[in-house]
């Protein structure tokens, strides 16, 4: 495994009180990404930067540098950073690399998890399902890593959490799709507590395929909504 896995960080949900400009304003951006403010091949231009967030040029460029090692976004000679686009071949790979991690890591998480560490994760949903009702689709995307983390954080292996932190991380520009639907968006609630369920019964199986096809939404809404791009020569 490349051994920059072992030191990426942990998806960015800081809020707009992060002391660290840099740290602020690529949490303001990846969750621009994955809600579809900022869409696919969309070009990141510093002085709309450097007015929005009110912060030096080399501010900016710390933070398109960051965007672009976590795979966030990419640069084009001539043109700058552009928000990461991904043909059906790569949305695919992503995918089937996300499952085989998240699939490994629920076959590890014991049959009987730590009780505290399982009521954390209730009440980590419980803040999903409140974002929800709230239709506050960053406080939404904020809890569902929180859940994520604290799921996969069960394994008690560090090395494969942040691996799933870091693939993750890299479908924020495909996520969008799904994530800014209300229907989807309580859908995954449905199978958070599903989840949940079947920790408590100690029914790995039944977690291992809710693992799986819980990614199958956003691959799936990416594809679609981009079917017209990917058919044009």
């Amino acid at each position: 495994m490349d051994t920059a896995l072992l030191h990426a960080p942990d998806a960015v949900i800081l809020d707009d009180t992060t002391a660290d400009p840099v740290a602020r304003v690529v949490a303001a951006l990846e969750e621009d990404i994955v809600l579809g403010v900022l869409n696919p091949r969309e070009r990141l231009i510093e002085d709309d930067l450097m007015h929005r967030f009110g912060i030096k040029r080399h501010v900016v460029r710390e933070v398109l540098a960051m965007l672009d090692r976590l795979g966030l976004t990419e640069r084009r000679r001539n043109i700058g950073s552009l928000v990461r686009s991904f043909t059906p071949k790569e949305v695919s790979e992503l995918y089937q690399l996300r499952a085989l991690l998240e699939t490994q890591a629920a076959s590890l998480i014991p049959q009987s998890p730590d009780p505290d560490a399982l009521n954390e994760l209730i009440e980590i949903q419980e803040a999903h399902d409140a974002a929800v009702q709230a239709n506050d689709p960053r406080r939404v995307f904020r809890a569902n890593v929180r859940f994520h983390q604290a799921l996969f954080g069960l394994t008690g292996n560090v090395v494969l959490q942040r691996a799933i932190a870091e693939y993750a991380r890299q479908t924020h520009p495909i996520r969008f799709s799904s994530l800014v639907s209300p229907d989807y968006r309580q859908k995954a609630c449905r199978e958070h507590w599903q989840m949940i369920a079947a920790l408590k019964a100690g029914d790995r199986d039944a977690l291992v395929t809710l693992c799986r096809e819980h990614l199958l939404p956003s691959r799936d809404a990416y594809l679609s909504a981009n079917q017209h791009r990917f058919s044009q020569p």
